[in-house]
């Protein structure tokens, strides 16, 4: 029995000998050949935000008719286009689209346009050129409106 015993202890060391030799190699790295640099991954930890994040739908103003115009503009060049082009000149939200400001104008002062064309401005605004139908006179229209 006692030779039973002492074999066992001999193959353990042997066994632990040999795990000691693969660790005290080292490992070679492989050579890369390609021509990119692929970035390593690294540790990626789960955002934990101080405050819970704020939704930009709770604060988004629907668009109604108020809404959509802000407000006329009275500068030279507005004045220019509304006694010779017969054009009212409004700046708008800049989610509105030349349907939505047509039927604006049409609810609130009660006039035909013929045509819309927009231009958006720098500050991010919105610049809408509204043409008068032949049937309503944009000075009146202006006066009614409190522009001139």
């Amino acid at each position: 029995m006692n030779k039973g015993k002492t074999v066992v202890k001999k193959t353990i060391n042997k066994n632990s000998n040999m795990k000691a030799d693969n660790f005290s190699q080292k490992k070679t790295k492989k050579m890369t050949t390609s021509i990119r640099f692929k970035r390593p991954r690294t540790l990626k930890l789960k955002k934990n935000p101080k405050c819970p994040k704020i939704l930009k739908s709770c604060y988004k103003k629907t668009l109604d008719k108020y809404g959509i115009i802000k407000y006329p503009l009275t500068s030279e060049k507005a004045m220019k286009k509304i006694e010779e082009i017969n054009t009212l000149v409004f700046i708008c939200d800049k989610r509105a689209d030349k349907r939505k400001i047509k039927k604006s104008v049409k609810s609130l002062f009660d006039i035909k346009c013929a045509k819309v064309n927009v231009l958006n401005r720098l500050n991010g605004d919105k610049k809408a050129y509204v043409r008068l139908s032949k049937d309503h006179d944009a000075l009146e229209v202006a006066n009614k409106i409190g522009i001139l």
